[in-house]
């Protein structure tokens, strides 16, 4: 039995912080899987298959509420259960015929990057070429084919749908777009409160659904000139959030599982929550349902500035579809007017006006445009007070918010950088300073002025205005990078999601521009829907859906200059979707991702199979195309940072052949033994990629290659580069604690990598170990412990208090002000510590594809002595 994440959530026993990166449990609720054999002890043939467990329960004395029932032999079957008691989860655990339980997850309602509704079609927020995607990806070249992805049935899971818009149909039910559906949750419900579903899935309190569904099937006709890429299929909503909030990921199960049963040909969630594994419930239920021929699409997140390692689940899921978003080519953006000199407007990259009344002179804090770390260190004393400027600054060198920090201690409210042609002119996140990016151009002409001492003011007035966007086609900044911690390449393959148009709630606008990988998710969904309606809907073809959009995909460089590296794999999978290409292509390559492994479990020598789907016979050349190679950790051993830096250090790449011939119907294997780059830092933690191109007389295909250039085991699992964690938080010394609901001891750290197994323990202030992080004040060290899994009381020879927390498949802590905590003077299994006495936290982690009965395979950190004696 797989037993997934701790005994009892902490939050049942003791307070949580919310700041926990990944995601968090609902307190005392599991999702319990069971096997479906008739040879369950004590199972009546009647018995619904997880009738066993509640009874086990019941008989010993267990208090429990069920939440969902799942019964669907193949995919999932079991039940979510809410323990009323935490110490009762070992009765639980020990219930016959388990196979495995894990705790629901908390996941937060779809937040798109950008939103704003339209107010009309003079709206200076409406994009140019609202199609423009459409163009990008062949979907135009399919519907002028006549194909609308008519007859194919769509799930969407989300936050319903308002199918009383005229675009979508203007009615639900038999004969309508939206035909079917359920709504589980009602517009009050939150995580924690009593769902109130019933048969109707309207949504128009939210609207992240009804966008979602306008991507799918919105007819054309409408004011917008816009349309659905695969308009004629059939939708089905099944909703899973209220109004707003989160939603246990137990729905979302019961959800999937609902799709199933309604027969939908394709399920899309632009749903998720970070993760880092494929073992969370909702990635391995939605990996299945993919198994078993029904596609599945899911949003890779809007986390990209987080930096790798950073995927979300159950986009995780091994069999499903990731999805990357890239940028729409063009862009609306406001801009700031020029007063005292003759100027066209500037665009700054924002959707909404800095919102500073009056004119503002301008300050350059360099007049060196070639500077390379404008504005990172202390300002001179000649500096003025800034705060009546508009401070010009150079991107470069340090972080945006250090530069912002530098120019607030000069009294600078109002920033605009310019590119330096590295960063790049897109979106930047420096919290809550009032600043913004510029073009390169048009910083370099401000520097130009501020030299020449013009008389020039700028003004922010509400002032959009449409661009050609010099990102566009480009993966979008906000999108995640993978890989998995088991090096499953996430996302698998791009669409476009940045700034579309689409339908909205008619009582909240009718119609909005939305960005995300929320948005790129449904651009899969209606593709797919395009491939099975050319195809023919089998479940064969519903299981290469992947590789067929994968190894027909349109590569993605960095950017656009000439020579550009591309993309990592991990940012952009196999590519942007060709949609007409995928349905077109003559040619089979399969697998479409071949995956490496790290160093130390490497797989190096991989097989692929091209096949001739043609009537006439090809002639076949390959060749080696690399990706950047993404440095993931940066040299302070934090994950770095999105943008993640690439850098130019490639695989080697032998092919068992570079060119043959192929008959219609023939097929030809291919063998390549793949080399990391050898001229990489292994503590970088380099994840290189790239793809064997198959180019035939007319077509161009390729598959998708992934690995890392250093053992996982190396990755660094507690982050100890400030000097500061982990730490009892104000804590200096010895310290007494009364044990009350307002004076308790609190465990603070964070976590570089993901762990496979993270526990917290209370043990004895003379306990004599040996740990692997700095002692701070800790005892001496001692003889060495083990770490046999599941005793809650000893281990070999470490005797514990008592447990405070047990959680497997734990992902990394994101951003510089995201700590996990634990605090409060309860044991995971609810009962309260000792009221007197003196004790240290044992903090462990055990090292990714490490040997959990393995002491050497842990990181470990003993805190100082907390306690109260009176």
């Amino acid at each position: 039995m797989k037993f997934l994440g701790a005994l009892v959530p902490l939050a049942l026993a003791a307070k949580v912080s919310a700041g926990v990166a990944g995601p968090t449990t609902v307190p005392g609720q599991f999702i319990v899987e069971v096997d479906t054999s008739s040879h369950i002890p004590g199972k009546r043939s009647t018995d619904a298959p997880h009738a066993h467990v509640l009874r086990h329960l019941t008989e010993r004395g267990v208090r429990f509420n069920v939440g969902h029932e799942y019964n669907a032999p193949g995919l999932f079957v079991g039940a979510s259960v809410t323990l009323q008691n935490a110490s009762d989860a070992q009765a639980l655990k020990d219930a016959p015929g388990i196979v495995a339980i894990r705790p629901v997850m908390l996941v937060n309602a779809p937040d798109p990057v950008e939103l704003h509704v339209i107010s009309g079609p003079g709206d200076a927020n409406l994009p140019n070429d609202t199609q423009s995607t459409h163009i990008l990806t062949g979907v135009d070249k399919l519907h002028a084919e006549g194909r609308f992805g008519a007859g194919i049935k769509i799930g969407i899971i989300d936050t319903g749908v308002d199918y009383t818009h005229p675009s979508l149909g203007g009615g639900f039910g038999p004969g309508f777009k939206v035909a079917s559906g359920y709504d589980f949750v009602g517009d009050q419900y939150t995580a924690g409160e009593t769902p109130v579903p019933d048969a109707d899935p309207l949504d128009q309190c939210n609207g992240h659904g009804t966008h979602v569904a306008g991507i799918i099937g919105a007819d054309p006709g409408n004011i917008y000139n816009i349309s659905g890429v695969a308009y004629k299929s059939t939708l089905a909503a099944y909703r899973v959030f209220g109004c707003s909030g989160q939603v246990g990921d137990d729905v979302l199960v019961a959800a999937l599982l609902r799709g199933v049963a309604d027969e939908q040909d394709i399920l899309t969630l632009s749903i998720g929550s970070a993760s880092g594994w494929t073992t969370s419930t909702t990635s391995v239920v939605a990996s299945r349902i993919a198994d078993s021929g029904i596609i599945v699409t899911v949003a890779a997140g809007n986390s990209g500035v987080d930096g790798g390692w950073w995927t979300s689940s159950p986009g995780n899921g091994i069999d499903v579809i990731s999805v990357a978003s890239t940028d729409n080519t063009y862009l609306v953006l406001q801009t700031a007017s020029v007063q005292g000199v003759q100027s066209d407007p500037i665009p700054y990259y924002s959707f909404w006006s800095l919102g500073i009344p009056g004119e503002f002179p301008i300050y350059a804090t360099s007049t060196n445009t070639s500077v390379v770390d404008d504005a990172c260190a202390e300002l001179p004393d000649s500096t003025p007070d800034l705060s009546n400027y508009v401070t010009i600054v150079r991107a470069g060198s340090c972080s945006f918010y250090w530069k912002a920090s530098q120019l607030a201690s000069k009294g600078a409210n109002l920033i605009l950088f310019y590119d330096d042609g590295v960063n790049g002119f897109s979106k930047i996140d420096i919290g809550s300073y009032n600043a913004s990016i510029i073009r390169a151009a048009d910083g370099e002409w401000l520097v130009s002025q501020f030299a020449a001492n013009a008389n020039i003011t700028l003004s922010f007035p509400d002032a959009p205005t449409s661009v050609a966007y010099p990102a566009g086609g480009l993966v979008s900044y906000y999108s995640n990078y993978g890989p998995t911690y088991d090096m499953y390449l996430k996302p698998a393959v791009a669409a476009p999601g940045g700034y579309i148009v689409s339908t909205y709630p008619v009582p909240m606008g009718t119609w909005a521009v939305l960005s995300g990988t929320s948005m790129a998710t449904p651009f899969i969904a209606g593709s797919a829907a395009l491939l099975l309606e050319a195809k023919g809907r089998n479940a064969g073809l519903s299981r290469s859906a992947r590789d067929i959009f994968q190894t027909t995909a349109q590569l993605v460089p960095l950017d656009h200059s000439k020579g550009s590296i591309l993309e990592t794999a991990a940012h952009q999978g196999a590519g942007l979707v060709n949609v007409y290409k995928a349905i077109h292509s003559e040619t089979t390559v399969s697998p479409g991702e071949l995956l490496l492994n790290d160093t130390a479990n490497y797989k190096g020598i991989q097989s692929f199979t091209v096949k001739n789907t043609g009537k006439f016979v090809k002639a076949y050349t390959l060749s080696h195309v690399p990706a950047g190679t993404a440095l993931t950790i940066a040299n302070t051993y934090k994950p770095a940072a999105g943008p993640v830096p690439l850098s130019s250090a490639q695989a080697t790449v032998r092919l068992s052949t570079t060119g043959f011939l192929l008959l219609p119907g023939q097929s030809r294997q291919v063998t390549a033994f793949i080399t990391p780059p050898a001229n990489v830092d292994s503590t970088t933690f380099p994840v290189f990629s790239g793809y064997i191109n198959v180019r035939s007389q007319t077509e161009d295909t390729h598959v998708t290659y992934m690995g890392l250039a250093a053992a996982l085991k190396d990755a660094p699992i507690f982050d100890v580069s400030e000097g500061t964690f982990p730490r009892i938080y104000e804590l200096d010394g010895t310290r007494n604690y009364t044990f009350n609901s307002f004076d308790y001891p609190i465990l603070q750290y964070r976590l570089t990598s993901g762990t496979p197994l993270l526990r917290v323990d209370l043990v004895d202030p003379n306990i004599k170990i040996t740990t692997t992080l700095s002692q701070r004040s800790a005892a001496d060290p001692g003889p060495v412990f083990s770490f046999p899994h599941g005793k809650p009381n000893t281990f070999a020879q470490v005797s514990i208090i008592g447990a405070l927390s047990e959680a497997d498949d734990t992902t990394r802590s994101a951003g510089l002000d995201n700590t996990n905590i634990v605090q409060g003077c309860y044991f995971a299994n609810h009962t309260k510590w000792p009221d007197y006495g003196y004790y240290r936290f044992l903090l462990r982690g055990l090292k990714i594809t490490g040997d959990l009965t393995q002491e050497a395979d842990y990181e470990s950190w003993l805190s100082p002595i907390v306690g109260y004696f009176p």
